[in-house]
């Protein structure tokens, strides 16, 4: 037993192993970027999460009053961010965090349940080292190539908004209903790939997520 043991140990942490490093060097480039750019002396709004982030080209111009900085990082999931905590988000000793996470962590076959635990514990994470810091959970977002997985998405956005109300200093920033067209999500926010936003998708996203960055979250 113990050899069977022994092996199954090691190969979990195999596993472990590269799945941390996965993102290590679109971690360091994005470092590296706003090493040469982040201005440490004025305040610090963080974006980050995955893709749908990464690609938002415009956004520090949409928001050209704040100090953006865009940590997303494509195809991660909640527990990726979690890994990479210290260099995406910590570093910058931000005002505002907006984290989009559990769009791929759904595809992937993460329960529920799981990606709220690590979600809370990114958020625990945050408020050790600043409890002043607002979190803004952007809802996972409905999209053309993933609609079938639509019923795992709501009932993650239920879990999120209930998360957001329970926790101090943390909102729900509901991307999910601006989205759709009734019951069937919007056909022409969507590049080719039917999973990633358009300007017009981008538009949609900043007329939720604007009120967030002027007002005060903090409950």
């Amino acid at each position: 037993m113990k050899p069977l043991f022994y092996l199954l140990f090691l190969s979990s942490t195999i596993v472990l192993g590269q799945r941390s490093t996965t993102f290590n060097n679109e971690v360091q480039a994005i470092k590296a970027k706003y090493d040469t750019i982040w201005d440490s002396s004025k305040e610090t709004t963080v974006f980050t999460g995955s893709s749908s982030i990464r690609m938002w080209k415009n956004l520090e111009d949409m928001f050209p009053e704040h100090q953006i900085v865009n940590t997303g990082f494509g195809g991660s999931k909640a527990i990726d961010l979690l890994q990479h905590q210290e260099e995406l988000i910590h570093r910058f000793n931000p005002k505002k965090v907006f984290i989009y996470e559990g769009d791929n962590d759904i595809v992937f076959g993460t329960r529920t349940k799981r990606i709220i635990e690590t979600t809370k514990q990114i958020i625990s994470n945050i408020k050790q080292r600043n409890n002043n810091v607002q979190i803004v959970l952007i809802a996972a977002k409905p999209s053309i190539a993933r609609w079938s997985y639509k019923r795992k998405y709501k009932r993650l956005n239920r879990k999120f908004k209930k998360l957001a109300r329970k926790e101090n200093g943390v909102k729900y920033a509901d991307v999910w209903n601006a989205m759709l067209d009734g019951r069937q999500v919007k056909q022409d926010i969507f590049i080719k790939d039917g999973l990633h936003l358009n300007d017009k998708g981008y538009d949609l996203w900043f007329s939720v997520i604007a009120p967030y960055m002027n007002t005060n979250t903090t409950k």
